[in-house]
């Protein structure tokens, strides 16, 4: 069973008779992303099974595609979620931040890949985390088209659910070598700066992963480092996966190696993410700031080479 995950039963275990507070919003935030995901994959088999439209109800100011199940999605986490009294920041609806625990909030991606649910590629997810003070402390990610779930929760590591074989703890690899290192990127959006950054570390190899199972093959020990350059990335698209990775013993900041924010006045993550085992973290920035040195000298030396010449 999807909900039979081994921190709650700890939590039982360790507080008999007890629901504490923990257990109720990591119960509450799984239950709702199955729920979503249920919906997400029944609109998904009706587009399959020959309906005639992708369910696309409009195109965002970025260009991003938001279909009925985007919004089906929504309705269900925004509604789940209501009841742990917690504002609700959300992709597709803003939140404002009430009652006496300000400090906590629900940061939710309602569909994390419409693209890859549009074009039908499977790689989709629902994604729900609990942010407070800023800190991630509980990650869900439901990975509906393959009956998968990941979920963590701070200081209490993190798991994967595969069907039959119910829930296991997941680990990143120890790797530090570059050039043992599997990366992976966007299928959409990847961009020449990243394929001259991954050509630059000497990767073993490169694969396009769709939404955010980038982070949880990370997190599951298959695959090294994540980097994506891009500065529209925001809270939705990480909080959950930031939560999952840093139990599973890796990490997550900014290409620049700096935190990530998560409060009101941050919603864009401006310079990009880099997720990793960790073990090749810092090697990865110091590579990526070495890179981008270069490519800035190449530019100015080519600008001047290009100037005319002084009369």
């Amino acid at each position: 069973m999807m909900h039979d995950l081994p921190i709650l039963r700890r939590e039982g275990r360790d507080h008999p008779g007890h629901r504490g507070e923990h257990h109720n919003e990591l119960d509450a935030a799984l239950r709702a992303a199955v729920r979503a995901g249920r919906a997400v994959m029944e609109i998904y088999d009706k587009v399959g099974g020959g309906a005639s439209s992708p369910q696309t109800v409009r195109t965002k100011a970025d260009d991003s595609p938001v279909t009925g199940a985007d919004l089906a999605s929504h309705r269900i986490l925004t509604e789940e979620l209501a009841g742990t009294g917690h504002a609700v920041r959300s992709e597709e609806g803003g939140a404002v931040r009430t009652g006496p625990d300000s400090d906590t909030i629900w940061i939710i991606d309602p569909l994390d890949g419409t693209s890859d649910f549009v074009d039908r590629t499977g790689e989709f997810t629902v994604m729900v985390a609990l942010v407070r003070r800023g800190v991630p402390v509980l990650g869900v990610i439901v990975w509906p088209a393959a009956g998968a779930a990941f979920a963590a929760q701070r200081g209490r590591g993190a798991f994967r659910y595969a069907g039959g074989r119910g829930w296991r703890r997941i680990k990143v690899t120890g790797s530090s070598s570059l050039s043992g290192c599997r990366v992976i990127g966007s299928r959409h959006h990847l961009t020449d700066r990243e394929r001259g950054l991954i050509a630059r570390l000497g990767a073993a190899s490169f694969a396009s992963v769709g939404s955010s199972l980038k982070v949880c093959m990370i997190s599951s020990g298959e695959a090294e480092a994540y980097i994506t350059t891009t500065d529209k990335m925001k809270q939705w698209d990480t909080a959950a996966s930031h939560c999952i990775i840093t139990e599973a013993g890796g990490r997550m900041t900014d290409v620049l190696g700096r935190d990530l924010v998560y409060d009101d006045d941050h919603i864009y993550h401006p310079h990009g993410i880099l997720a990793t085992n960790g073990a090749v973290h810092d090697r990865i920035v110091s590579e990526f700031g070495a890179y981008d040195a270069a490519a800035a000298a190449k530019t100015e030396e080519g600008s001047e080479q290009s100037a005319p010449a002084e009369k």
